[in-house]
């Protein structure tokens, strides 16, 4: 169960909160969701702006992973289970009254999600040393890793995304559980427009369990709050011990932007649009 004191940290606007789903497919979906908070100590509820897949996926599969990552790289995560949503009720009008929303003229909370608490973790800070030396080694390694390519995937906007220091890389796989597990700032680095080296410095025992051959998604997010996921086939670890990194071969991109979601790669064939 959440304390009073994990409760309160969750309250704030200002915090990185994700959601991790389990699309129609089987395959993990990663979403910022920063209008995450505890209802109480065993329930999550998130409000709703905007039109994403991760909303789709709970109604279809209710399993979920969750992390929240306050200013002070504080990290909690954990699961849980959609249980139900509401368009009113005193959390539909709580939420529609903070600043952010009431203020806003484009768009207000419409829907809010519910989760009961399936586990959590306890509060761990982030081992900034261990980020810094794995970003270093994958960015090391980026050009021997990279394959030929018969086709470009990743965007230059996406390549210098993924290749920024500042910007932090969120995995996310499926377990045998069903149930999707989200790891915090993992440092990755693109090698060419197809793949990603993976550095394996933080969180090690749960990067311990990711097997070749998994299904692995990334959302890469920096302090502007630009986005994008990627998805692909995790082949393996490689390597010296202490110089081991992972190679992620890069079969999806998805805009995880509002307003307007949306497949980037493959790509989506252009569609026939009625005149009215």
């Amino acid at each position: 169960m959440l304390t009073e004191q994990d409760i309160a940290a969750f309250e704030p606007d200002a915090k990185i909160a994700l959601l991790a789903t389990v699309d129609p497919e089987g395959l993990p979906h990663v979403t910022l969701i920063t209008t995450l908070m505890a209802k109480g100590p065993d329930e999550l509820m998130f409000g709703q702006f905007s039109e994403g897949r991760s909303k789709r996926n709970l109604r279809a599969d209710d399993k979920a992973g969750w992390l929240v990552m306050n200013a002070e790289r504080q990290v909690w995560r954990g699961r849980a289970r959609w249980t139900r949503q509401a368009t009113e009720g005193p959390d539909y009008e709580a939420y529609n009254k903070r600043p952010i929303y009431r203020y806003n003229s484009y768009f207000g909370i419409h829907t809010v999600h519910y989760l009961d608490l399936v586990e959590h973790q306890p509060k761990v800070g982030l081992a900034m040393p261990s980020v810094v030396t794995g970003s270093l080694l994958a960015q090391a390694v980026r050009v021997a890793r990279r394959r030929r390519e018969d086709h470009r995937i990743l965007k230059p906007w996406a390549v210098s995304h993924l290749a920024g220091l500042s910007t932090l890389k969120y995995l996310s796989w499926i377990d045998a559980d069903g149930y999707p597990t989200l790891v915090p700032v993992v440092p990755c680095a693109p090698a060419g427009t197809t793949r990603l080296v993976i550095a394996p410095t933080v969180f090690k025992a749960d990067l311990r369990r990711l097997q070749a051959g998994t299904p692995v998604a990334v959302l890469a997010l920096n302090l502007k709050l630009e986005s994008v996921l990627v998805r692909g086939i995790f082949r393996g670890w490689r390597g010296l011990p202490g110089l081991r990194t992972g190679l992620l071969d890069i079969d999806f991109v998805y805009n995880s932007l509002p307003p307007v979601h949306g497949q980037i790669w493959p790509p989506q064939p252009l569609g026939v649009v009625a005149a009215s």
